[in-house]
């Protein structure tokens, strides 16, 4: 004889009188086109959600809730609709469920069957009941008391078990009240409800198992990307923050793009792969940068290398210096064995000491140039190539120029700290970017990654590097890159060699870069007029850099 819960799954053959074929088949085909969008559906909370919706619709059920199996070896509530009580909780809904986990087994480990959801997750068994008041061997009690604070009334309930591909069970359907055959009327779920259940709690599983599984490479592949970010932080502390920060602002300009209504970007939009995509190549803009020697992206001054040279410079002006006091005492010492008149002696003296004078300014000067700071002039570079022609004693001995070859070539840099072949090493970056990116195997929603990372140093007047690509033969999202990558360079705080420019500074500079081509001017206008640099700043500028902005003296912008 079987038992109450091995007869709660039994169909019973009364309820079983043929529905209207085209019913069946109306619902059949409502199950095939629910399966295909669940397989499209991304994110795992609108997923779950159209789980449950799905089920009540082609159940026919008022109410129904969805149960996800945990690590922990519980059901966790995820979702719960009664469309008659207008009660919904989780999921978009913003509504927590105040409910705690069923646990699947008690503390003793023995199998928790007393819960009709912990029955299906443990057995994989579908359980149809007609009447819950009247059903032996499960605990309702929970039940009736829901029912007693709200008035429902909970009655016919079908609960089904989600096993995936590899029929592992990872969560529970249950329907409650299936719609009776008069309106109003509770009537119970028959075989063909069952059926159907059953078969989309199957789809449903798969694609949620997939979804999950989807979520967890992504979330493992964002990690190695970050994992490569930090790797680039590590060895310079100056580009870490960059790597981090130009993906935020490409995506808060992205945004305000897809927003626009009019104008030439009325028509740019992007669906959530679109997004998906630019922000892993917002990531990845600069991932050759783990190429590019430590000495080149961190020189801060023009004669640093693994340290900054001057102080070797400051040691060679004191040797010179102590070389003039003995110069000037040995020439005291001969003044003095030939008794020669005060005047000659404090003449020598005077000489002495303004030697000494120059040689302090010529180091200051030195200094002064070996920081970068400012453009040098013509008479500034020749004042550099006269001192490297003093002449001092080297630690060998030997009679030496005072700045070598390198030194020199340094130290007259007109602008910024790097020479032209380390300029040309620091814009390998972005080749060595395009070939890491090429040559990986990108699926086909990510297969615009390397030319959207790699675009972000060309010009809207192909002056860019390192194709040299105009405005028309670059994508909307590369020039967007692009213009992300020249503000928070500006505004950047951790860079060796200057201070982060104020919000005012940053938006001259780059309404002088959509002036002279170099720049798209659409997104910019885009950039400033719907104020995204104000919620960049907000967010990544110090207090100290975001100063008011007059709009109207922007260079290159008509408010």
């Amino acid at each position: 004889m079987s038992s109450p819960v091995e007869r709660a799954q039994e169909p019973n053959p009364d309820l079983e009188a043929a529905a209207p074929a085209d019913d069946l088949v109306h619902r059949l085909e409502q199950l095939n086109s629910i399966g295909a969008s669940l397989s499209a559906e991304r994110d795992i909370n609108r997923l779950l959600e159209s789980i449950l919706t799905a089920a009540k619709v082609v159940t026919r059920a008022d109410g129904g809730t969805l149960y996800r199996v945990t690590e922990e070896g519980t059901l966790r509530f995820e979702i719960m609709r009664t469309t008659s009580l207008k009660f919904y909780l989780g999921g978009t809904s913003g509504n927590p469920i105040p409910f705690y986990p069923i646990q699947l087994k008690d503390a003793q480990g023995r199998p928790n069957h007393g819960m009709v959801a912990a029955y299906a997750a443990l057995t994989g068994k579908t359980v149809n009941i007609e009447d819950a008041y009247t059903q032996q061997g499960f605990d309702f009690s929970g039940t009736r008391n829901f029912d007693k604070k709200t008035g429902y009334r909970s009655k016919s309930f079908l609960t089904v078990p989600m096993k995936n591909h590899e029929n592992e069970i990872i969560g529970v359907l249950q329907l409650i009240n299936a719609e009776g055959a008069r309106p109003g009327e509770i009537g119970a779920f028959s075989h063909s409800d069952q059926r159907l259940a059953e078969s989309l709690a199957s789809q449903a599983a798969i694609a949620l198992t997939n979804r999950m599984l989807i979520n967890q490479l992504e979330e493992l592949f964002e990690s190695l990307i970050n994992m490569l970010n930090t790797a680039i932080d590590e060895k310079s502390p100056y580009t870490g923050g960059h790597c981090q920060r130009v993906p935020t602002l490409t995506m808060m300009l992205a945004e305000a793009a897809h927003e626009a209504a009019e104008g030439p970007l009325a028509e740019f939009r992007m669906s959530d792969r679109d997004r998906y995509e630019l922000k892993i190549a917002g990531l990845l803009h600069d991932c050759g940068k783990v190429t590019t020697p430590v000495h080149v992206v961190d020189k801060a001054t023009k004669l640093e290398t693994i340290y900054d040279r001057i102080h070797l410079v400051d040691t060679r002006f004191e040797v010179l210096k102590r070389d003039a006091e003995i110069a000037a005492l040995r020439e005291q010492a001969a003044l003095t064995a030939r008794s020669a008149p005060q005047s000659e002696r404090d003449a020598a003296e005077a000489r002495w000491r303004e030697r000494l004078r120059l040689l302090d300014e010529d180091r200051a000067f030195l200094r002064t140039c070996n920081v970068g700071g400012e453009a040098m002039r013509d008479a500034d570079i020749e004042r550099v190539q006269r001192i490297a022609q003093y002449r001092w004693t080297d630690v060998a001995g030997k009679d030496a120029a005072f700045l070598s070859d390198d030194e020199s070539k340094n130290l007259i840099i007109r602008a910024g700290t790097l020479t032209p072949e380390e300029r040309k090493i620091i814009n390998n970056h972005i080749v060595s970017t395009i070939n890491m990116l090429e040559a990986l195997p990108w699926p086909k929603h990510l297969r615009n990654v390397p030319e959207y990372a790699g675009g972000h140093h060309e010009r809207m007047d192909g002056k860019g590097y390192p194709k040299g690509l105009t405005r028309e033969q670059m994508s909307v999202q590369a020039r967007i890159m692009g213009i992300a990558d020249i503000f928070e360079a500006l505004s950047a705080k951790d860079r060796p060699y200057k201070r982060g420019k104020t919000l005012t500074e940053s938006l001259e500079i780059l309404g002088k870069f959509r002036l002279n081509g170099h720049i798209d001017p659409d997104l910019f206008e885009i950039f400033v007029r719907r104020k995204v640099y104000q919620r960049y700043a907000d967010e990544y500028m110090s207090k100290d850099q975001i100063d008011a902005v007059d709009e109207s003296k922007v260079p290159g912008y008509l408010p």
